[in-house]
């Protein structure tokens, strides 16, 4: 095949058109109709959804059930969801594993919409007859007054045209996900008319979920090889890994959505939160504290910190003494032992610096919880001090080889100022940036012991650099908190 350029004016766009094309081809391509109104609302309309949930909703459709086509719903920013529409919803997914690369056609996505510039375009879709199910990737951040708008604003018009209520199934990064979202509707329900609420809470269901998949934001690299491998332009390409979970509560407006989904590969159980913790503690938690690392030691890639000895080292202790035995989850170490198969990906590129995206927010729902529990049970959890305190040398915003790089935090500037105040000054660096409750909550920022702790990892990473501390810290040297 020839070298595809993106910017090549010869090369089509994919378009549904294509697919017989595609097909002749050898690609799997989408055979159901895809012309009929969606049933499934999504909002938060990424790379995640396009990977995980529209892949799901893809082997619905494939089983000829039609009930799953997709309205995707951009938040606030209309490229993609203009470029997707453009292509007719189709895009390309590359999944890699050690086996090597594969390419599908995801198509469960029919349309799309952008909650910004057409909110009631949006809110009469989910209210239509025959929506059944909203789904929501709208980040980890929180849901504010744009979500509650756009969702109670739809429910109220399904009460009034009696349209009855809907599946709503957060798939956010968030634990007790659905009930954020449950909570944040009957609030704005209540405001309105209490009437309203007591209706959202006896029509429409909000269940609980974990989802998994490692889905890095999309480079030029990867658009060029889905040209490369389509003999079109694509972009909405997205590339992940082969792994994929949805853990999901047995909670749905329609019982037999459970079964299924189960025909799909979701796990429908009874209890998420198992689920949830390890997914935030031990992925998401050892992911943070990874790319914090690797950040300072100046490595580009996931896999590239996994390559690293000490750091993979590092790694599979956080998980195995640190995290996993706070958690509830009965097969913990095979999902860390999956987990680190996972990180060694080399074709993922899974970059340290994507990772870092928000931090302040992401440290609450990762990282918290295992330190408080891990010190309610009389231990100290010297990998997670190790990671805080590779945080806050990761603020300084310049790596070990004297490379400078960009924070992308929403307090970004406030916690470089106080990281750079406090260089060389380890204790007075971990009481200003390990102490607002905002980030570690009340409890652990007067926790005596911890902040010791942090600061005896921060003074050795700065003295000696991250490698040695790293030896110190595996070696069983630990501080004198006395």
């Amino acid at each position: 095949m020839e070298d595809c350029s993106l910017a090549d004016a010869a090369l089509p766009r994919l378009q549904a058109t294509m697919l017989t094309a595609l097909a002749a081809r050898g690609w799997d391509v989408p055979e159901y109709a895809r012309s009929g109104e969606p049933g499934v609302i999504h909002l938060g309309l990424g790379g995640f959804h396009r990977a995980h949930q529209a892949l799901v909703f893809d082997a619905l459709l494939r089983q000829a059930d039609t009930r799953w086509g997709v309205l995707g719903v951009g938040m606030n920013h209309a490229a993609l969801a203009d470029a997707l529409a453009a292509q007719d919803g189709l895009y390309a997914v590359r999944v890699a594993d050690h086996q090597g690369l594969r390419w599908q056609l995801g198509g469960a996505i029919w349309r799309t919409a952008v909650a910004a510039r057409e909110p009631q375009r949006v809110m009469a879709a989910i209210a239509a007859p025959g929506t059944r199910w909203v789904t929501l990737t709208v980040t980890e951040k929180g849901h504010g007054e744009q979500l509650a708008n756009l969702l109670v604003g739809a429910l109220q018009d399904r009460q009034a045209k009696a349209a009855g209520g809907l599946t709503i199934a957060s798939c956010d990064n968030q634990r007790g996900n659905g009930n954020a979202v449950r909570d944040l509707c009957l609030d704005e329900a209540r405001r309105r008319d209490p009437a309203l609420a007591h209706w959202i809470t006896e029509a429409c269901a909000f269940p609980n979920s974990m989802v998994d998949r490692i889905v890095p934001a999309a480079t030029a690299d990867m658009l060029e090889q889905a040209a490369q491998a389509l003999e079109m332009q694509d972009a909405g390409a997205v590339g992940t890994e082969a792994f994929w979970e949805w853990v999901i509560e047995d909670r749905f407006v329609d019982a037999g959505d459970a079964d299924v989904l189960r025909r799909v590969g979701v796990r429908v159980v009874a209890d998420v939160l198992p689920f949830e913790d390890a997914k935030l503690r031990m992925l998401n938690g050892s992911h943070t504290a990874l790319a914090c690392i690797g950040a300072v030691l100046g490595l580009e890639h996931v896999h590239d910190c996994v390559a690293d000895a000490r750091v993979e080292q590092f790694v599979r202790s956080f998980m195995s003494e640190d995290v996993g035995p706070q958690l509830t989850r009965a097969d913990w170490p095979a999902y860390r032992d999956a987990l680190l198969q996972r990180f060694a990906n080399p074709s993922l590129c899974h970059r340290v610096h994507q990772i870092c995206l928000d931090t302040s927010q992401k440290i609450p729902q990762r990282w918290v919880a295992t330190a408080l529990a891990a010190l309610g049970a009389g231990q100290l959890p010297q990998h997670l001090a190790f990671a805080a305190a590779a945080w806050i040398r990761y603020l300084r915003g310049v790596d070990e080889q004297g490379r400078a790089y960009a924070l992308d935090d929403p307090m970004a500037t406030a916690l470089q100022a106080l990281a750079r105040q406090h260089a060389g000054q380890p204790r007075q660096a971990v009481a200003a940036l390990c102490t607002p409750v905002a980030i570690w909550g009340a409890e652990l920022a007067v926790c005596a012991r911890w902040l010791a702790s942090v600061s005896h990892w921060l003074e050795r990473i700065e003295q000696a650099g991250v490698h040695r501390a790293l030896d110190d810290l595996e070696n069983g040297v630990r501080p004198d908190l006395t």
